[in-house]
């Protein structure tokens, strides 16, 4: 879906590209589609990133503690991120909502709602993913903990 996503997202940049700077013309949609293009592609990409955990992060606290630390402070901070989604997820499904029973309508007579259902999705998505892994970090700070006190015994 990504690689769809950015190849549609190229064909039609170029395209009005082309249109614009050789012909004096171009299509009218395609400005708008590329927005919600971008929109949908970089929620989808930071969705499969938190899959794979391989998001953006700023990580300079692991330099400073033990690495049992840190996996606390990754399931703090997983729980903060959660919890942050799934407010923005919460907030846009009342937005569609909205948009949804005012029927506000988008370009090319689209309604705006289809378009923006990606926001709260993904944002619903990466929370959960968010909840998994911060209790998957919090679950092997346990363990090791509980492997440190046999092991001082």
């Amino acid at each position: 879906m990504l690689v769809t996503l950015l190849t549609a997202m190229i064909l039609l940049a170029s395209t009005q590209i082309l249109l614009r700077n050789f012909f004096d013309s171009g299509i009218v949609w395609v400005d708008p589609i590329l927005r919600v293009l971008v929109l949908w592609l970089g929620l989808i990409g930071a969705t499969v990133a938190t899959r794979a955990n391989k998001h953006i992060r700023i990580d300079l606290l692991s330099r400073f503690f033990e690495r049992n630390t840190h996996r606390l402070l990754q399931s703090f901070v997983g729980q903060v991120s959660a919890w942050t989604c799934l407010v923005i997820a919460w907030y846009g499904f009342k937005w569609i909502h909205l948009d949804y029973l005012d029927g506000v309508p988008s370009f090319a007579g689209i309604p705006a709602w289809m378009l923006e259902v990606i926001i709260p999705l993904s944002f619903a998505l990466i929370g959960l993913r968010y909840l998994i892994l911060s209790a998957s970090w919090a679950q092997r700070y346990i363990r090791h903990r509980k492997l440190a006190r046999r092991a001082a015994k």
